[in-house]
C-alpha cells in the first residue's frame, strides 16, 4: 500500500508518522511518500520520520520528493495537509480582521474566507493530478477550512472525505473523565466543520444509553474550563459545543483578547522553529513532547482509522468525518458538507441517522452553510463582489460596512495568491 502526504514538510508530520508506525497492523503501509515544495523542511521532517519508522521496526519505506506528480503516482490514498502562504499568511488572517472589530482566526470569519480563497484552487489542481495518475485513489483532506475544501473536492467529482481532530480530541477527554477506553465512547456529533455540538455521549456504541447529562453534572466545570465558556452556558444548552463555538458565543470577548496578545500564528511559528531544530538532531527518533502543543492532537489516529476503512483494511466501524449531507440534516441542502458520525468503507462515508436538531443549532448551521456556499463560489470564480457577499453572509460579520472594509483588506493581503486579483 502506498500513501502520499502532500504538505509532508509540515511539523505535524511526525505525529502522523508515529501513528502509522504504531498502528501498522490496522494500516499496512509499504511506501509512505512525503511531498513538499520546501526542500529544507522536507529533509528534516523526512529524516526524523525514517528514524521513527526504524525505532518502531516498521517495515515500510519513507521517500521524500518535491515533485507532486511523482509523489501521487500509484498512491492508494493522498492526505492533504498543506498551508498555502505558510504561517505568514496565517498571521495576516489572524490580525487584519481585528481592524474592523471582527474575530481574526484562520478558519472562521474573514480569515477563514481568505484561507479558503488561497487554498481551494491549489487543492483542486492537486486532486486533478491525482485523478490523472490514479482515479481510484482516495483523497483525505485535513487542510482547513475542511468543510469548504471537502465540498470543492466532492463537487468536482473526486473521491474525497474530510477529516478534523476536534471529535477525536473530545472523545479522548470524555473517556478520561468517564474512566473508560476511548474506543468505547461514541459521540452524537453534529454540525459543520468547526461548528459542531455533542448532543449525546454513549459508552458502548450508537445504541447505548446517553451519559451526557451525567457527564455535565459531574464534570461540567472541567469541560467548561477546557472550552473557555461559562458552566452556566453548558447547563443552559444541555449539550457540549466545540471550542470553535466560543468565536460565536463570546465574539466580543474573544476580539478583546486577540487585540492584547500575540497571534496564534506567531506562537506556532516560534514553536515550528524550535521543532525543526529538534528534528535536525540525528539522535531524535520519536516525536518530541513539544509537538503536542503544536495542535492536531490525535490526528494520526483519526487519519489511520479513516484511511484503513476507505482502503478496506479495517478501522473503527463509525467515524466522525466531513461528507455530503444527502438528507441527513433535512434543513440543509443535500450538497452541503456536514460533520457527523458515519459508517466508512471502501465506497466512502455514509452518515448515520441524526436525531432532530434544535433550532438553536440548526439556524446557525444553515447560516454558515449559506456562507460556505458563497465562499466556495468566490474561491472558484473570484471577484470582489463574491468576496463581499460571502463576508456579508457570515454570522460573525453581517454588517455591510464591515464586509466592505474586510473585502478590501482580504484582497490586499492575499493578492499574490489570487489569480483573479
Amino acid at each position: 500500500m502506498k500513501l502520499t502526504v502532500v504538505g509532508g514538510g509540515s511539523t505535524y508530520t511526525p505525529e502522523l508518522v508515529d501513528g502509522f508506525a504504531r498502528l501498522r497492523d490496522t494500516l499496512p503501509i509499504e511506501e509512505l511518500v512525503l511531498m513538499d515544495p520546501a526542500e529544507d523542511r522536507l529533509a528534516l521532517v523526512g529524516g526524523l520520520s525514517r528514524r521513527i519508522f526504524a525505532r518502531q521496526d516498521h517495515p515500510g519505506r519513507i521517500t521524500t520528493t518535491t515533485a507532486l506528480d511523482r509523489a501521487v503516482d500509484g498512491a492508494d490514498a493522498v492526505l492533504l495537509q498543506l498551508r498555502v502562504g505558510g504561517q505568514a499568511a496565517r498571521e495576516q488572517d489572524e490580525t487584519w480582521p481585528l481592524d474592523c472589530g471582527c474575530v481574526g482566526q484562520e478558519t472562521t470569519g474573514a480569515g477563514g474566507l481568505a484561507k479558503a480563497l488561497r487554498t481551494v484552487p491549489v487543492v483542486l489542481d492537486i486532486a486533478d493530478r491525482v485523478r490523472r495518475t490514479n482515479p481510484d485513489a482516495w483523497i483525505i483532506d485535513f487542510t482547513n477550512p475542511v468543510g469548504i475544501v471537502t465540498r470543492a473536492l466532492l463537487e468536482a467529482g473526486h473521491k474525497a472525505v474530510g477529516l478534523c481532530n476536534v471529535a477525536i480530541g473530545l472523545q479522548r477527554k470524555f473517556a478520561a473523565l468517564l474512566g473508560v477506553e476511548p474506543p468505547e465512547v461514541h459521540l452524537d456529533h453534529v454540525g459543520l466543520n468547526h461548528l459542531t455540538w455533542e448532543t449525546g455521549v454513549r459508552v458502548g456504541g450508537p445504541e447505548a444509553e446517553d451519559v451526557l447529562p451525567g457527564l455535565l453534572t459531574d464534570h461540567g466545570d472541567t469541560i467548561a474550563s477546557d472550552l473557555r465558556l461559562p458552566r452556566a452556558l453548558l447547563n443552559n444548552l444541555g449539550v457540549i459545543p466545540s471550542y470553535y463555538l466560543r468565536y460565536y458565543y463570546a465574539h466580543d470577548e474573544v476580539v478583546r483578547e486577540l487585540g492584547t496578545q500575540p497571534s496564534r500564528a506567531a506562537e506556532v511559528a516560534a514553536m515550528e522553529r524550535e521543532l525543526l531544530t529538534m528534528y535536525a538532531d540525528p539522535a531524535l527518533d520519536e516525536k518530541p513532547e513539544l509537538l503536542a502543543k503544536r495542535g492536531g492532537a490525535y490526528y494520526s489516529e483519526a487519519a489511520v482509522d479513516l484511511a484503513a476503512a476507505l482502503l478496506g483494511g479495517g478501522g473503527t466501524p463509525y467515524q466522525v468525518v466531513n461528507t455530503y449531507n444527502r438528507g441527513t440534516l433535512p434543513f440543509l441542502p443535500d450538497d452541503a458538507v456536514i460533520e457527523v458520525q458515519a459508517a466508512v468503507g471502501a465506497k466512502g462515508a455514509s452518515p448515520l441517522p441524526v436525531s432532530p436538531v434544535d433550532p438553536l443549532y440548526a439556524g446557525l448551521m444553515a447560516n454558515v452553510t449559506a456562507y460556505e456556499h458563497l465562499a466556495l463560489e468566490a474561491a472558484l470564480h473570484g471577484g470582489r463582489t463574491r468576496v463581499f457577499q460571502a463576508l456579508l453572509s457570515h454570522p460573525l460579520i453581517g454588517q455591510y460596512e464591515y464586509a466592505e472594509a474586510l473585502a478590501d483588506r482580504l484582497i490586499a493581503h492575499n493578492r499574490e495568491h489570487l489569480a483573479w486579483a
